[in-house]
Order: C-alpha cells, then sequence, then structure tokens
C-alpha cells in the first residue's frame, strides 16, 4: 500500500511539474519528487542509490536550479505547448511518450520477480561480493568495498558527471565585468 502512495505521489509531483508556469514552484516540485524517489530506492533496499537521489537529486540540483533562477526571470513565457503548438506536433508528442512507456513496460516483462531468490543476481554476482569482497578489496565495510572496487568505474563516472555539471554551472551564472 505504502508503494502505490508513493507511486501516487511521484504522479502527482510529474503532472504539477509539467503543468505549472512558476519556475520556482517547479523547481521546488522536483526537489519533492527526489525525496520521494529517494524513499522509493530505500523501499527497494537500494540505500546507496537512496543516499545519492537525496544528496545530489533533492540537494544540489535543487539548489543550482534555485541559482540559475536568480539569473533568468521566474514564471515562464508561453512554452512548447502553448497555444501555437499545432495538433500533429501535439499528436507526434503523445504518441512518443505511448511508445516509450510500451518499450519500458515490454522491457521490464522478462525481468525476476523481486526478492526471486534464483534471480540471477542472486544466485551469481552477490554470493561472488559476498564470499571475496574482503579478501579482494581488504576493506572490511561490505558497501564500500563494492562501490569502491567493483563499481569503481560506475563511481568515477558519476563524480565527473556530477563535477562537470557543477562547474558549468558556476560558469553560466558568474557574473561578467561590464
Amino acid at each position: 500500500m505504502l508503494d502505490l502512495l508513493l507511486l501516487l505521489f511521484l504522479v502527482v509531483c510529474a503532472i504539477a511539474a509539467v503543468s505549472l508556469k512558476d519556475l520556482l514552484s517547479v523547481t521546488i516540485i522536483l526537489g519533492a519528487y527526489s525525496l520521494i524517489m529517494a524513499l522509493v530506492w530505500t523501499r527497494l533496499n537500494a540505500v546507496d542509490v537512496a543516499f545519492t537521489e537525496a544528496s545530489v537529486g533533492a540537494g544540489m540540483t535543487t539548489l543550482l536550479a534555485i541559482a540559475a533562477l536568480t539569473r533568468t526571470k521566474r514564471m515562464e513565457e508561453g512554452g512548447t505547448m502553448g497555444k501555437k503548438a499545432s495538433a500533429a506536433r501535439r499528436a507526434f508528442i503523445f504518441a512518443a511518450v505511448i511508445l516509450t512507456a510500451v518499450m519500458l513496460i515490454y522491457g521490464t516483462m522478462d525481468m525476476p520477480d523481486f526478492e526471486d531468490p534464483l534471480a540471477p543476481m542472486q544466485t551469481h554476482v552477490a554470493p561472488r561480493y559476498t564470499a571475496k569482497s574482503y579478501e579482494e578489496a581488504g576493506v572490511p565495510n561490505f558497501v564500500t568495498a563494492v562501490l569502491a572496487n567493483y563499481r569503481g568505474y560506475d563511481t568515477l563516472g558519476e563524480t565527473t558527471v556530477i563535477f562537470t555539471s557543477g562547474i558549468s554551472v558556476i560558469l553560466l551564472l558568474r557574473r561578467r565585468k561590464k
């Protein structure tokens, strides 16, 4: 029941973010969306992803968006789906969204059931990490061993993306001398 309630909150936040014209309100709603996603990741026992979502998604991204709003207008003017958008364009966008949804649903049909003990992750990956993490990594904390050693390149890539986006925002928001 809680999972359905979280899903409902996510859908409401997404619809509100798309429909509002006040960009500050949209930023706050998207920050709430990220916090709800952090709860969803926690419910899925992916606390490392939940921590990243809460700190980067709800924290830093919201702060950077608010900082960007200090250099722009607060209210959106017009928009891509305003009165000027043709019926053909609206139909194309709707079809693209439906096609994406169908592909995502089709892609999840072959996934194993949630918490299936015979899933490939439970029979191949998890036992290896559990048995060999201390021996190979030399780190007593299992989660640290997985994040730093087994997923090191992934973590490096995520850090690079966050660093690059932060530098880009700083460069965009800096004050130019006239």
